[in-house]
């Protein structure tokens, strides 16, 4: 294992430090326990929003953390979902009065996590809503979740909710926006290689030379088959169809395409998967009206890309478009 680290039990701790002193006109570092909020946090009569997870992911989720995206950002270990213990003061210290927004990815940890610290909230009379993000179309019933994993989307309703909250509704109206995305999202991933989780020092699974994984999860998990190598187009085509298929987008459809990298994957390669996709839908009689590509939701170091695909209304793309300043996505400032 190779990895530009001190110590493997350090790493969230160091990371978070360092991201921290990176952004701190940004953002403020709770180090015990550790969380990361915007720095006016809590902002008067605002929504807040919570989301977090395990680490490995970055620039999720504290790359979010700002103006028209997230007020916090809880990590845990890597991989591995923060505890209640974490959750509840983010939740209190971001409580401007209006409520908090729980944005969860669907891994039981998570959920079961984000669950506790919501009722533990409303003992301390913060009224919380939870939006579950499921957009993975690969598997139902992983190792991590019951029903289907949250992945790529979680960014796309992190910042349309956000931009939500921003714009002043209220905590329902924010929910509803938040599940909207959800319910108008579907992503799907595949792997070149592993990745390597610092504390156990060897691959999650193993993959040939010549194979990848279609359909694999944000942790490593298994996806729908393993295939031979093949070109960037076919390997789209193998993404793109279960997606569309789920989502069921009528001719004259307008889409946010959203082309990721999985932390490993060079942006020359993220561009020519955006190239065949953006095609293909226009093709389809789609519209692609927005974009966005890059390592925005990863698996350490694993090389590889997820596609989303959002179908868009006038509300979201508005909301899209909306001044954001964080860490990792920034434009309208």
């Amino acid at each position: 294992m190779k990895k530009l680290i001190n110590d493997p039990k350090s790493v969230v701790s160091e990371s978070v430090e360092g991201f921290g002193m990176a952004h701190k006109d940004l953002v403020t570092v709770n180090s015990d326990p550790a969380y990361i909020t915007r720095k006016d946090a809590p902002v008067k009569g605002k929504v807040g929003l919570v989301s977090g997870g395990g680490s490995g992911h970055e620039p999720l989720h504290a790359g979010y953390v700002g103006r028209g995206m997230l007020d916090a950002a809880v990590p845990g270990p890597v991989f591995t979902s923060p505890t209640p213990d974490q959750i509840i003061p983010a939740t209190l210290a971001v409580d401007g009065g209006a409520g908090v927004v729980h944005i969860v990815k669907n891994y039981t940890g998570d959920v079961l996590n984000f669950e506790t610290a919501a009722e533990m909230a409303g003992a301390e009379d913060v009224e919380v809503r939870t939006v579950l993000v499921n957009d993975d179309v690969a598997v139902e019933d992983s190792l991590f979740t019951a029903g289907r994993r949250g992945v790529g989307g979680t960014v796309l309703v992190e910042r349309i909710a956000g931009a939500a909250a921003e714009r002043g509704d209220d905590l329902d109206a924010v929910a509803a926006i938040g599940n909207r995305v959800n319910e108008n999202v579907r992503s799907m991933g595949v792997a070149l290689s592993s990745c390597t989780v610092p504390h156990a020092g060897e691959p999650s699974f193993e993959l040939g030379e010549d194979e990848v994984e279609i359909g694999i999860g944000i942790h490593g998990e298994p996806g729908r088959h393993r295939i031979a190598m093949e070109p960037a187009d076919g390997i789209v085509d193998r993404l793109l169809e279960p997606v569309l298929s789920d989502l069921k987008l009528d001719d004259g459809a307008k889409v946010l395409l959203f082309v990721n990298g999985m932390g490993g994957t060079p942006a020359s390669e993220l561009y020519i998967a955006y190239r065949h996709a953006a095609k293909v839908l226009t093709d389809k009689g789609i519209t692609v009206e927005r974009s966005l590509v890059g390592n925005y939701i990863t698996a350490l170091e694993m090389q590889g890309a997820s596609i989303s695909i959002l179908r868009l209304d006038d509300e979201m793309t508005g909301l899209w478009d909306s001044p954001v300043h964080t860490a990792a996505l920034r434009w309208g400032v």
